[in-house]
């Protein structure tokens, strides 16, 4: 009853009662939402943590690397973040390191563009270790650099990089 006086000037009219939430979204990224060709935008959010700290709510997938060798066992390394040279290097030099940033970033090339066809205006996938400063961050890291390269946009968030080395 609202709307009444602007329903004979709707160019376009719907009756969504019996629609379910993705069907109105659907509709509305084809109707409204892009020029004719272009796909959606989406943003891929990487999110390092530490298990040690609890899980965070609301990623869309997480992936555990604990299962890598953990640089806070090497005293010199300890205290130096993912993202410095030095882990880096470490980590490097583990066989399933570069493995595993493959691998995930296989899923993810596969996953991504399903995930934009579905619409999905954002992802988070977090990527979990024992405290979230050294294994997690490095992974995160180098998979947000392949992300890029391939298009997307990446936000990168080290949620307990800041909580100490211990």
């Amino acid at each position: 009853e609202l709307l009444a006086d602007l329903r004979g000037r709707a160019d376009l009219v719907l009756d969504t009662s019996d629609w379910s939430i993705h069907d109105i979204r659907s509709l509305v990224f084809r109707e409204l939402g892009r020029e004719s060709g272009a796909e959606p935008s989406m943003v891929v959010s990487l999110l390092s943590f530490g298990f040690k700290y609890g899980a965070p709510p609301g990623v869309d997938l997480m992936f555990d690397v604990r299962f890598l060798p953990n640089p806070h066992f090497v005293p010199e390394l300890r205290p130096r973040a993912g993202s410095e040279p030095e882990v880096l290097d470490f980590l490097d030099s583990q066989a399933d390191f570069g493995d595993l940033v493959d691998r995930l970033a296989d899923l993810l090339r596969f996953l991504l563009p399903r995930y934009r066809q579905e619409n999905r205006s954002y992802l988070t996938i977090a990527i979990g270790c024992t405290g979230g400063r050294h294994r997690s961050v490095a992974v995160v890291e180098r998979l947000a650099a392949l992300l890029e390269s391939d298009g997307w946009t990446a936000r990168v968030h080290h949620r307990d990089l800041d909580r100490g080395s211990s």
